[in-house]
């Protein structure tokens, strides 16, 4: 059986590793084991990151509804109480939604919750 050697494999490899890492600084993006290890770490904050962008949106979401309950005279948790207990099931993401580009669908919403508690 003759003898295999790596040579075409071993550049391909390295091109797509290089290719996916153009545009970084410096040896970053033009050194293998440099590029190698930078990839590897940005491939772990991709990672990371993609768990933490639900958390920011939730921690925003909420944000923007509390602000939008203080001009109302309530505040978020009564508002998220009430409308647990009236039995309206309108996500964080949706109520956020409201507050910001529907007032009065949002004051109905304050309503509803108000009446629930």
């Amino acid at each position: 059986m003759p003898r295999t050697r790596k040579g075409a494999n071993r550049h391909q490899k390295r091109k797509r590793l290089l290719k996916r890492t153009k545009g970084y600084v410096g040896a970053r993006g033009k050194l293998y084991r440099v590029a190698k290890q930078s990839r590897m770490k940005a491939d772990q904050y991709a990672y990371r990151d993609r768990r933490r962008r639900k958390r920011d949106f939730r921690r925003l979401w909420i944000t923007r509804i509390s602000a939008a309950c203080r001009q109302r005279g309530t505040t978020y948790s009564r508002l998220v109480g009430g409308l647990k207990k009236a039995g309206v099931e309108l996500d964080r993401k949706m109520l956020a939604d409201l507050a910001l580009n529907d007032p009065k669908a949002f004051d109905a919403v304050v309503e509803q919750a108000a009446a629930g508690d």
